[in-house]
């Protein structure tokens, strides 16, 4: 099996610990400036209350994930904080990638059947990382908690409004993958599977086309048999899997 496309760029996980929708998106404003800010200009960007962004910031400061320092006197009054984001932290999962890359060519050349191993695997994974995790009963719910999950792992999911089309930009293996995209995209695959039947309280189809795209591959969560049929831009997609030749 040998991978036309480059796909996606290898992982970066966004952070070390759980981060809620808002307080991740309060640390991409702030990787986004490009000198020290105060909480108060911060929220002029993210459109949000002084005090939430100022509450969201110093938790990122206790997480390791930011930095505060005291602006310069100037005037009457205490001068105020500004905040800076620390460079990204890698993936957890980056620092398995040797190991993964052993275990993957051990797996393609001794499982009478590598992708159901490697399935196998990854629901494994996914039962592990969602433990200790309550199911919700909104399928779209249990699809946004997954993609909260991938990103923490460092797969940069890019979804659509019902969480259902996405594209994954990044993968924490993706060298290994390249090499041997059978097992390690069904380890993944595996992992999806598992982690969003247990997040959810209804099964929902799981679809993964590896190196789909140039520079990413799909996931599709929940979709009806029609809507496989169709890429995300509502045209039917060829017979397995896009920039794959096996």
């Amino acid at each position: 099996m040998t991978v036309e496309n480059n796909g996606p760029l290898p992982g970066s996980g966004t952070n070390r610990v759980p981060l809620s929708r808002q307080r991740r998106g309060v640390l991409q404003y702030l990787r986004g400036q490009a000198a020290p800010v105060t909480a108060s200009a911060l929220a002029k960007v993210c459109a949000l209350h002084v005090n939430t962004v100022r509450e969201h910031l110093d938790a990122l400061v206790d997480a390791g994930l930011a930095t505060r320092e005291a602006s310069s006197p100037s005037g009457r009054g205490r001068p105020a904080f500004r905040y800076r984001a620390r460079p990204p932290q890698e993936s957890p999962a980056r620092e398995y990638a040797g190991l993964a890359a052993v275990l993957a060519a051990q797996i393609a050349r001794s499982s009478a059947d590598p992708r159901r191993d490697a399935l196998a695997a990854g629901e494994q994974w996914g039962l592990l990382l969602t433990a200790r995790q309550t199911p919700t009963a909104d399928p779209k719910e249990a699809r946004t908690r997954l993609l909260d999950l991938l990103e923490e792992i460092g797969f940069a999911p890019e979804a659509d409004a019902d969480a259902r089309r996405v594209r994954l930009r990044r993968c924490p293996f993706v060298e290994t993958a390249r090499e041997h995209p059978g097992v390690i995209c069904g380890v993944h695959e595996g992992l999806v599977r598992a982690g969003l039947a247990a997040l959810g309280g209804a099964p929902q189809e799981v679809e993964l086309l590896p190196f789909a795209e140039p520079d990413a591959c799909r996931l599709h969560l929940g979709l009806t048999e029609r809507a496989d049929d169709e890429d995300g831009a509502g045209h039917p997609t060829a017979a397995g899997t896009p920039g794959v030749n096996r």
